[in-house]
């Protein structure tokens, strides 16, 4: 029988590559989705469901986070030998706007979980992701032993996370480990953060769609990695012999603004001819350096990150820019099928 996992989150950027991970190792994969009225799946479209695939098996199940009882339904009909808890309101700017929403289903959300492992009885290896922003304005570099310090409604709810799985873990004897990881990145984050939000406008600047790109806080230093690295240091935290909780980073940290110059080069443009400050981006609290010490994990789990910053921001601005032009491509074709069908 293979190996059973659930996803929560499965449909943003880590569930995703987390998914194509497991079931490239044999898993049966499962992965709660909220009932939507439009897709929100498009992150998944390339897994190609077969129950002959030596692959293994996908499902998808409705839920949500702030529905105990579901929870628990899903986790007692499923089974799974690993849960990987990715789901949340992760963007921080957002959980200033929305904060009892960001603690009910980036805190409490959790403990739904937890609780509902507790009263299945099964026994599965559960991963929280806990967040970097907890460290908030600690000093760096940050480690597991760094105190928190967060700065942010999302923060503070992940806080609360992290401490809800510690709790369980010492007083049920679960095995349940955090996953401390800095900011990680790919061609699949979501739009509204500020590393695809960059990406994403130069390709539109460069193909004359977008003439301008605000932003607010250039000065914001973060440990910027490759999401696929990331999601690997996920699955073998679960595949130790005792739960641990373990920070992921590349050691390395840079600003906004190096973000900014490193794509806006690649691309041959220069950023300040394109770029504007906008206060209504600027947090009530800012977190000004993150820059994490992940020594644990790469002497316990074998653990590095693959991809450096500048191969990074590449990868991303290369992908934005193939998306543009294959859509310039699919509306060339429509527009001399439409040309024809007027002759």
């Amino acid at each position: 029988m293979p190996q059973k996992a659930l996803i929560t989150g499965i449909t943003g950027q880590d569930g995703s590559y987390l998914a194509d991970l497991l079931l490239d190792k044999g898993y049966e994969v499962h992965g709660l989705i909220r009932r939507s009225s439009t897709f929100n799946t498009h992150r998944l479209e390339h897994i190609y469901v077969d129950p002959h695939d030596p692959k293994g098996k996908f499902y998808l199940h409705y839920g949500d986070l702030n529905d105990g009882g579901q929870l628990s339904n899903l986790v007692y009909n499923i089974h799974p030998d690993e849960i990987y808890h990715l789901g949340a309101q992760s963007h921080v700017r957002v959980s200033f706007d929305m904060p009892e929403f960001t603690g009910d289903i980036t805190g409490l959300g959790t403990t739904r979980i937890l609780e509902a492992i507790r009263r299945s009885g099964i026994k599965t290896k559960f991963y929280q992701a806990s967040s970097s922003e907890m460290f908030g304005d600690a000093p760096a570099p940050q480690n597991e032993d760094t105190p928190f310090w967060p700065r942010s409604p999302y923060a503070a709810a992940k806080v609360y996370a992290y401490w809800m799985t510690r709790n369980y873990r010492e007083g049920y004897n679960m095995f349940a480990c955090n996953g401390i990881l800095f900011n990680h990145e790919s061609p699949l984050r979501g739009e509204t953060f500020v590393t695809r939000k960059i990406t994403r406008a130069l390709a539109r600047i460069k193909f004359g769609l977008q003439d301008k790109l605000y932003l607010g806080n250039l000065d914001a230093k973060r440990d910027w990695g490759y999401a696929p690295d990331y999601v690997k240091a996920m699955w073998l935290m679960l595949q130790q012999d005792d739960p641990q909780d373990f920070v992921i980073a590349t050691g390395q940290s840079h600003s906004v603004k190096e973000f900014l110059e490193e794509a806006f080069s690649y691309a041959d443009l220069d950023w300040k001819e394109y770029v504007e400050i906008d206060p209504r981006y600027f947090r009530p609290t800012e977190v000004e350096l993150l820059l994490g010490d992940a020594g644990r994990a790469q002497k316990i789990l074998g653990w590095e990150p693959e991809i450096g910053f500048k191969e990074l921001v590449r990868l991303m601005v290369d992908a934005d820019i193939k998306a543009l032009e294959e859509m310039k491509q699919c509306q060339d074709i429509i527009q001399k099928i439409t040309n024809n069908s007027k002759q």
